[in-house]
């Protein structure tokens, strides 16, 4: 594993994705990070990103390969925002070459590729963190204060709802099914089965779901009950056929909370609302949050001071089992177990 014996985390982006729009400035912006480089392999993808989303921004190498990158000295982590089906071989290329990482969720396709990235970590003794961003957004944690206050009562169930229309420069997403890493489920999905976990803190044990496919067998919308024991159940609903949404309502024995919009920007005005069973009601205009940057400051944190990261590996491992689940179910037409 590279020395760091800096203050801060010295940042290679690997893939001129989309994404970097966000993650892009928020590395260059974080306190305790830099910077390095960035790579793709199409052409002057790498530099042009960089000039796109960091204008001015003085230093950063652009390579045109991948493996430059992650052969360079000076780069201690490694953003991964490359194709869903991807992330496992580049995560564990990274890892070998004793870089941290943060991986653009889904972490991998398969609970198997997850389990050999937790093998080679442990090995070159690095931080390895799946990428949701939504997760740092301090509305989360207000919420998590009213249930912990038990406004709420104990949690009976989670509603997460995500959808946006998809338009024509994104159809990649959906140009093939999801074991090729294709699909709504593992574009958004898996913030609905991440949002929803959250709260409902127990072992998924069953899920039913119901999905529409494209002619490539993509899943383009889906919706589907899991079942977390003891009457606990939550409902998840997604769609690239549908207007932009992403919510979650947690519903309990002694009032209900919503967290009206997840996907924050850094300038908007997140509202939250709850209510209890005594009559009170409350929505609450919270201050403008980067989830993009305090995710970013986070891992770095971690990495430097090797503390493990408020996302792990077993949450990663335990997304993916559900996720599968799901689209087991909605192929087979039943209700499915997690395994």
């Amino acid at each position: 594993m590279n020395d760091i014996s800096n203050k801060k985390l010295r940042w290679g982006i690997l893939g001129a994705a989309r994404v970097n729009e966000r993650l892009l400035p928020a590395i260059a912006s974080a306190a305790n990070s830099e910077l390095v480089a960035i790579a793709s392999r199409r052409p002057g993808a790498a530099a042009e990103t960089l000039a796109k989303y960091a204008p001015g921004k003085t230093g950063v190498r652009a390579y045109d390969a991948l493996e430059p990158l992650l052969d360079a000295a000076d780069v201690d982590a490694i953003y991964l925002p490359l194709a869903n089906q991807e992330h496992a071989e580049w995560a564990l290329r990274a890892i070998e070459r004793g870089k941290h990482l943060l991986c653009e969720k889904p972490m991998a396709l398969s609970v198997a590729d997850i389990e050999a990235i937790e093998s080679a970590a442990k090995a070159q003794g690095v931080t390895v963190m799946e990428g949701f961003m939504y997760r740092f957004h301090p509305q989360h944690a207000r919420i998590a204060q009213l249930l912990k206050e038990g406004v709420l009562g104990d949690v009976r169930s989670v509603r997460a709802t995500y959808s946006f229309p998809m338009r024509p420069a994104r159809m990649y997403r959906i140009d093939r099914g999801p074991a090729q890493g294709g699909g709504a489920m593992w574009d958004i999905g898996c913030y609905a089965i991440h949002s929803m976990r959250m709260f409902l803190d127990a072992p998924a044990l069953s899920v039913s779901a119901l999905a529409r496919r494209n002619p490539h067998g993509a899943d383009t919308s889906m919706s589907g009950v899991v079942d977390f024991g003891e009457g606990r159940y939550g409902q998840f609903d997604f769609s690239f056929e549908r207007a932009r949404r992403s919510e979650y309502e947690i519903i309990g024995t002694r009032g209900g909370a919503k967290c009206h919009v997840v996907w924050q920007l850094p300038g908007d005005v997140p509202v939250i609302s709850w209510w209890t069973e005594e009559g009170h009601e409350c929505v609450e205009r919270l201050p403008p949050a980067d989830h993009f940057r305090l995710e970013v400051e986070h891992f770095a944190a971690c990495a430097l001071d090797g503390q493990p990261p408020a996302l792990t590996l077993e949450d990663a491992k335990a997304n993916c089992r559900l996720i599968v689940a799901a689209l087991r179910s909605a192929e087979s037409g039943r209700a499915e177990p997690v395994e």
